[in-house]
């Protein structure tokens, strides 16, 4: 049966060719839609460039993805950025604790201290100092470790292809600061020196240098004068914390002494005599055979790669006694992984030294200990090849050759040195002697700053 519009159509034959021209036009438009959109998608361009920048996050996961298809390699325009983030030192915070923290392994946290080995800088964290860490971005793997000690000085832990770690120091150019403390006595010398602004490791470190000429007890009085050079390391406009003592002078009734710092690291009188007692070269009796020489370009018997040698390594059978190499108070005890059981002595002026791989420790931080006396046995503890003692030297806080550095070892300064020192001397008095004027025209217990 014919629908009512085929009715209407066959009762009027023009409606019928309006409807069938509109229907062409209809099909029409819709082939050129067709064929525009066609055109359109072959001559857009393939692997166009977004305009959004890449901030080379990681790859999200969808449920289309598969664990078997491996991701794209990135061009060198998309290089991987890795993630730096930044850890500062609190109270009790170690190593393992901020690397659990992290999510890094034992094993990593274990390759950074074989590459610490040398410097130990890891092994006692100290307070507000930062730690840097950077990693993959995707595998989150740790790339790079950075500790900074002060402004100045920043150590560097990087990976490398094997996994295992290298270290590098960046020092920056600094300079010494030059104050004068200078005060009367009112009271101890140690509340008068305190109101001057001295530190008390600074105060602690001039009655050092004087004791065995000074009873710091009994010998100052009331109105004595004292005036302490004392010189802070600057790296532009901000200090590291560094000091060093340039020269110290007591005056009293009763009292005069005076201490100058020597290029050599030691004080000595304005006479050029020693105020402390020398230095021992080596750390035993006996002179031991040398098996690894102080070298910065050591090939490491372990790990077989270019590593600097810091110390000097003496082959010793275990529990042959080690002796401290001169006056001075112990300042670290630890047991490191790679260094194993160590000692850490730092002596009057600018010295410090180091004993690695110890079996027995007979000595306890903060005890006073004397040149020649024994501080430990010696062992094959850490990271080892074979029974021995590590020794290093430092002087103003860098490693230097314990068996060829210009250390004191005699009582007074050599001849041919006499008249630098005598220069120094007098430069060094001309300064406390301003320093005396401006204190007689001030207050008691003032702090006289110089250039």
């Amino acid at each position: 049966m014919a629908s009512r519009r085929e009715k209407r159509a066959a009762s009027n034959p023009e409606s019928a060719n309006i409807l069938f021209r509109r229907a062409n036009q209809c099909r029409l438009a819709l082939l050129v839609l067709a064929c525009a959109v066609c055109l359109a998608a072959w001559l857009w361009p393939r692997g166009q460039v977004s305009t959004v920048p890449d901030v080379a996050s990681p790859p999200v996961a969808t449920p289309s993805s598969s664990s078997s298809i491996a991701p794209l390699p990135r061009s060198p325009e998309q290089p991987e950025v890795a993630v730096d983030e930044a850890w500062v030192i609190q109270a009790g915070d170690t190593l393992s604790g901020i690397f659990s923290q992290r999510n890094i392994d034992v094993a990593t946290m274990n390759a950074v201290l074989a590459a610490d080995q040398e410097l130990l800088a890891l092994d006692v964290l100290k307070l507000g100092n930062t730690l840097y860490f950077e990693h993959a971005p995707t595998s989150g793997e740790l790339l790079s470790l950075s500790l900074n000690v002060h402004p100045g000085k920043t150590i560097h832990y990087r990976r490398l292809p094997d996994g295992s770690f290298e270290f590098a120091e960046e020092i920056k150019p600094s300079r010494w600061q030059q104050d004068v403390f200078s005060a009367q006595i009112r009271g101890s010398f140690y509340a008068s020196a305190s109101q001057t602004g001295l530190t008390d490791g600074e105060i602690l470190q001039a009655q050092r240098i004087l004791e065995e000429r000074v009873n710091f007890q009994r010998d100052i009085h009331k109105n004595d004068l004292f005036e302490i050079v004392l010189s802070r390391e600057m790296v532009g406009a901000g200090a590291t914390g560094q000091t060093r003592i340039e020269a110290i002078r007591l005056q009293g009734a009763k009292l005069a002494q005076s201490a100058f710092l020597h290029s050599d690291g030691n004080y000595y009188n304005g006479n050029g005599e020693s105020l402390s007692r020398a230095f021992l070269r080596r750390p035993t009796q006996r002179n031991y055979r040398v098996s690894s020489p102080f070298n910065l370009r050591r090939l490491h018997p372990v790990t077989k790669r270019i590593a600097p040698h810091l110390g000097v390594d003496f082959a010793m059978p275990v529990g042959t006694p080690v002796l401290s190499t001169g006056d001075g108070v112990v300042s670290r005890i630890g047991n490191h992984p790679y260094a194993g059981r160590y000692i850490e002595v730092e002596h009057p002026g600018h010295f410090k030294t180091r004993y690695l791989h110890l079996s027995q420790v007979q000595v306890q931080r903060g005890q006073r200990i004397s040149r020649g006396e024994r501080i430990a046995l010696s062992g094959n503890t850490g990271r080892s090849t074979g029974p021995h003692l590590h020794f290093e030297l430092h002087v103003n806080n860098r490693p230097v050759d314990p068996l060829t550095a210009d250390i004191p070892t005699a009582t007074r300064i050599p001849a041919n040195e006499m008249p630098v020192f005598r220069n120094r001397v007098a430069a060094l008095m001309a300064v406390m002697d301003n320093s005396e004027q401006l204190a007689a025209s001030m207050e008691p217990n003032v702090h006289c700053a110089g250039g």
